[in-house]
């Protein structure tokens, strides 16, 4: 133990104890700091503006937010289609990492590395937009138009991204298709960490089938990367838009896949009104926060 010098304040001591510690963290600090930090401070701040990227900014108060809440109607629009993506999506894609990594947690290894590649290819892939396109194409060369028609099924093309009640459905599908991510690889890394004694010892206090382990031992053993898993899925889940973009168009008909980061990508790369933009994108920060908050505290009653 080291010992503590007469007069020696707080953060000189914990600097002369841990300063190899510090060091380390440094770049990551001056990182997340510049390319993060700053950059959400200036958004809120620029938020309380009027700023074209032209002239200067002009403060305006809340009048940002009273324009956003109150006399925006394709931001509620918005907002609503991005909380039903993120209801449906968030939770489901969630599960399904983990039953998928869970599973094929018990494989053999090269097993278990091919289908871990098969699983999380969809998330890196290019094409993906290309591939759901022909699917999904109005015409009879779209692959479930020409099979429907094939088979009787349908007597006429079904317009796929013209008619609004179909785009949520195609938008839901795609992505808990590519949702299969991050999180996946983050539980197949838990679930290797997991102590094997400990399902011994938990055999011995009377855990006697695999719901039990799973419950006892599994989930409060992998806490750390099931949080970093929730916290990807709500960030992912919320922040929705090249998917909606690249299969509906922009806009979208009726505005049926407009979320709130469409409607960022609208006013802050079209319009340039950087003021209005940053007012969107700090609601969605604080929806995030406010997300993760809700969702860690639910996490931290397992086990």
């Amino acid at each position: 133990m080291r010992s503590i010098k007469p007069g020696e304040g707080r953060f000189a001591r914990a600097w002369r104890e841990h300063k190899e510690k510090y060091l380390l963290m440094a770049p990551f600090a001056a990182l997340f700091i510049v390319f993060a930090f700053i950059p959400v401070l200036v958004s809120i701040v620029l938020s309380f503006t009027s700023f074209n990227m032209l002239e200067r900014p002009k403060f305006t108060g809340l009048g940002n937010y009273i324009n956003l809440i109150a006399f925006d109607p394709v931001f509620l629009i918005a907002v609503k289609n991005t909380l039903l993506l993120a209801v449906v999506t968030g939770p489901a894609s969630y599960l399904m990492c983990f039953i998928f990594a869970w599973l094929i947690n018990e494989l053999t290894p090269k097993i278990r590395a091919f289908m871990t590649l098969i699983f999380y290819a969809p998330s890196i892939s290019g094409n993906v937009y290309l591939m759901w396109k022909l699917f999904f194409s109005s015409d009879t060369y779209g692959f479930f138009n020409a099979w429907g028609l094939k088979l009787g099924l349908l007597t006429e093309p079904i317009l796929w991204f013209e008619a609004k009640e179909n785009i949520m459905p195609i938008l839901i599908i795609v992505q808990l298709w590519m949702s299969i991510g991050v999180s996946f690889l983050s539980f197949i890394a838990g679930l290797q960490n997991v102590d094997k004694q400990l399902y011994e010892a938990a055999a011995i206090d009377g855990v006697k089938n695999r719901w039990q382990e799973l419950w006892f031992v599994t989930l409060p053993s992998m806490k750390p990367q099931l949080m970093f898993g929730a916290v990807m899925q709500i960030t992912g889940s919320l922040s929705i838009a090249s998917i909606s973009i690249d299969l509906v168009g922009f806009p979208s008909v009726d505005y049926a896949g407009h979320t709130i980061l469409t409607h960022l990508h609208d006013y802050g790369n079209l319009r340039y009104e950087m003021g209005y933009a940053c007012t969107i994108a700090t609601v969605l920060f604080f929806m995030m926060m406010f997300a993760n908050i809700i969702v860690q505290k639910l996490l931290r009653r397992i086990g």
